[in-house]
């Protein structure tokens, strides 16, 4: 199957340069300047991963992905902004983004992180024996295999890190998981200041889960140590 990456920026010199590099890997690269090109180019190319920048006519970054998001599509993506503010990486992980990098960046560096992303998701997609990829904890199911998450039998829809971080929990329920090791697990690089990234992707998984739940807090916070689930 084709790997295929839509890299949106309104900059075309990092598009091109984006572009030489990924092009290098075997990828087929799709190109968009502005958010209303992005939409219909996810609708119709239906890529594979979307590199996706913050500033951009018609449509911002944010807005494409919160668009994207709302209508259940679940295309992992990796964030671009000039604005190296927390806020801003937070506002972009809460609206579902999957990663995010701050310009300038190192185009190597680029390429490690979209390879990350694309090997787990490669790994959530490869079939291993049921007992090892179904876990039922109370009316969660997490099917690795299927790459489905359901709630008393309602599927829950979830970014390509959300699920991962789940499946991560409910693997071990009881187990508090630091967010170190969280994010060395899920984004398979060191941790260097990579508490606030986990934080935001707990906080909407926590609120999906609860939504589904009818209120039910399963993720827990213990304070200073990490995050574990708990029914």
């Amino acid at each position: 199957m084709t790997t295929s990456i839509l890299i949106a920026d309104d900059d075309k010199e990092i598009v091109d340069l984006v572009k030489l590099y990924l092009q290098n890997e075997g990828y087929t690269i799709y190109l968009a300047y502005d958010g209303a090109e992005v939409w219909r180019l996810v609708q119709e190319k239906q890529p594979t991963l979307v590199i996706l920048d913050i500033m951009m006519p018609e449509m911002n970054g944010l807005e494409v992905c919160r668009l994207m998001r709302s209508e259940g599509i679940l295309t992992p993506i990796l964030m671009l902004s000039a604005k190296a503010e927390d806020n801003d990486k937070i506002m972009g992980l809460l609206t579902g983004a999957d990663d995010y990098m701050v310009k300038p960046f190192n185009p190597l560096e680029l390429s490690v992180r979209v390879k990350a992303i694309l090997r787990r998701m490669q790994q959530m997609s490869q079939a291993e024996p049921i007992s090892q990829d179904k876990v039922i904890i109370g009316p969660i199911v997490v099917d690795r295999a299927l790459h489905v998450v359901t709630v008393s039998g309602k599927e829950l829809h979830l970014t390509t890190s959300e699920f991962d971080i789940l499946f991560l929990l409910v693997s071990e329920p009881g187990r508090v998981f630091s967010s170190e090791y969280i994010f060395e697990k899920i984004w398979q690089e060191k941790a260097l200041g990579a508490s606030k990234t986990v934080m935001v992707h707990i906080s909407n998984l926590r609120d999906k889960l609860r939504d589904a739940m009818g209120g039910e807090n399963v993720i827990k916070t213990i304070w200073g140590v990490g995050y574990k689930v708990e029914i």
